[in-house]
């Protein structure tokens, strides 16, 4: 009964922290889908990624607040719908509710058959940008944890270079812990620009932090 009483009182912590969280209010006020649209926000006015005419990938998109974001800068009038100057494919395992004018994918990013789905999508054309908020479920083990997230980053890292445009841009998120320094160590391994970031959105309390790569060293090398 104790135990009990005692997740509760987390639980009622947990949403009350939640509750009066500006960037929740903030989100809920501007129409988005979580709060998580504030950190690439900042990330973009930070490094100024995403501009008119880019195609962007957004990898581990549902429920869908990057998305919002991307569709409202790449809107001439910033808006949440209407006209469209750029395109925005996004891909999730779980399921997303429509957004105007981005194109979704449900499935697996670590298949082939769902790689290839997205390889279609693009059709070929060069990625100016590649954003991932993906992350796996969290086994409390840190070193499986850490082996599981550097899978998906190494996957969207994977796709970046097969198809980013020699200035393109990479955003993943990651936590501080038990294998990142050797994805930074990665990035600089494969981007002329690498930048850690840490937005006022990520909570305090969080060990997320997100890494950005700008302009691919390979085709820097092959130029």
């Amino acid at each position: 009964m104790k135990v009990k009483t005692k997740s509760k009182k987390v639980n009622k912590a947990w949403l009350n922290d939640h509750v009066n969280d500006p960037y929740v209010k903030l989100a809920l006020r501007e129409g988005y889908r979580a709060r998580a649209a504030y950190k690439l926000k900042e990330i973009d006015e930070a490094l100024h990624l995403i501009k008119p005419g880019h195609l962007v990938v957004d990898l581990g998109s549902a429920p869908g607040a990057w998305s919002q974001y991307l569709r409202r800068k790449l809107s001439p009038s910033g808006a949440a719908v209407g006209e469209l100057n750029g395109t925005i494919i996004a891909l999730d395992l779980l399921p997303m509710e429509p957004i105007e004018g981005v194109t979704f994918l449900q499935g697996d990013f670590d298949t082939p058959e769902v790689l290839a789905q997205l390889q279609q999508a693009v059709a070929g054309r060069p990625v100016d940008v590649v954003v991932s908020d993906m992350a796996p479920n969290l086994s409390g083990i840190e070193s499986s944890d850490a082996a599981r997230i550097a899978n998906l980053v190494e996957l969207a890292l994977d796709f970046a270079q097969a198809h980013l445009k020699p200035d393109g841009a990479l955003v993943v998120k990651l936590f501080h812990g038990s294998g990142y320094s050797q994805l930074v160590k990665l990035f600089k391994e494969s981007f002329r620009v690498v930048k850690p970031l840490k937005p006022k959105a990520s909570r305090d309390k969080s060990s997320e932090t997100f890494l950005i790569g700008i302009g691919l060293k390979k085709s820097a090398d092959a130029s």
